[in-house]
C-alpha cells in the first residue's frame, strides 16, 4: 500500500474542470482534497493564471510508479501537451507526484529521473505548500521539514503572498 501526495495544476481551457477531472480520475483512492488556490505562473511568468490544489491518496495495490502513471493518464485525458521549448509554460493540467509514503507510513525516497521523491521543487512552490496546508496542517515533506516552516521561509513567503484561495470553487470526487 502506498499514500501519496498530488498537485494538481490547471490555467488553459476550463481550469476547474481540468482539476476535477483529475480528482474523478482518483476514483476511490482519494483520501483528502484541498481547496481551490489561483496563483501566478512560476517559473514563466507569460502565460495565464493557475488554479492549483492537493489531493491525498490511498491504494493497497499501488506502488510509487503507480501514481506517475495515474497522474500522466489525467493529463493525457484533459488534452496535455508538452512543449520542450517552455518546460514551466501553460497546459491544460499538470499532475506531480510530490510524495509517497509505504504502509508503514515511512517516505518512499527515489532519485529516479523519472520519479524522484520528494519532488525536486516542492519546498520553493507555495502553490503546493499552501493546498497541503488544507489537509494535513502539521504535514512535512520528507527530507525538507514542517510544511508551514517551508512557506514562511524565504523565497516562498513572498511567493505566498500571491496565492489567492477560492472558496467559490469546489473539488470533490464524485466516487
Amino acid at each position: 500500500m502506498t499514500r501519496a501526495l498530488l498537485s494538481l495544476g490547471s490555467n488553459l481551457g476550463d481550469r476547474l474542470a481540468h482539476l476535477r477531472s483529475a480528482v474523478d480520475s482518483l476514483g476511490t483512492a482519494v483520501l483528502l482534497v484541498s481547496g481551490v488556490y489561483e496563483t501566478p505562473p512560476w517559473g514563466d511568468a507569460d502565460q495565464p493564471a493557475y488554479l492549483n490544489a492537493v489531493v491525498l491518496v490511498e491504494d493497497p495495490a499501488a506502488a510509487p510508479p503507480d501514481w506517475l502513471a495515474r497522474a500522466r493518464a489525467a493529463e493525457r485525458r484533459a488534452g496535455r501537451e508538452r512543449d520542450p521549448a517552455r518546460r514551466f509554460g501553460p497546459r491544460t493540467l499538470d499532475v506531480d507526484v510530490v510524495a509517497v509514503w509505504d504502509d508503514a507510513g515511512e517516505p518512499v525516497l527515489s532519485d529516479d529521473p523519472e520519479l524522484t521523491l520528494p519532488h525536486p521543487r516542492a519546498h520553493l512552490r507555495a502553490f503546493v505548500l499552501r493546498p497541503w496546508i488544507d489537509i494535513q496542517p502539521y504535514g512535512r515533506l520528507p527530507g525538507h521539514g514542517w510544511l508551514t516552516d517551508l512557506l514562511n521561509a524565504e523565497p516562498v513567503a513572498g511567493d505566498a503572498l500571491e496565492l489567492s484561495p477560492r472558496p467559490d470553487l469546489a473539488l470533490e470526487s464524485s466516487t
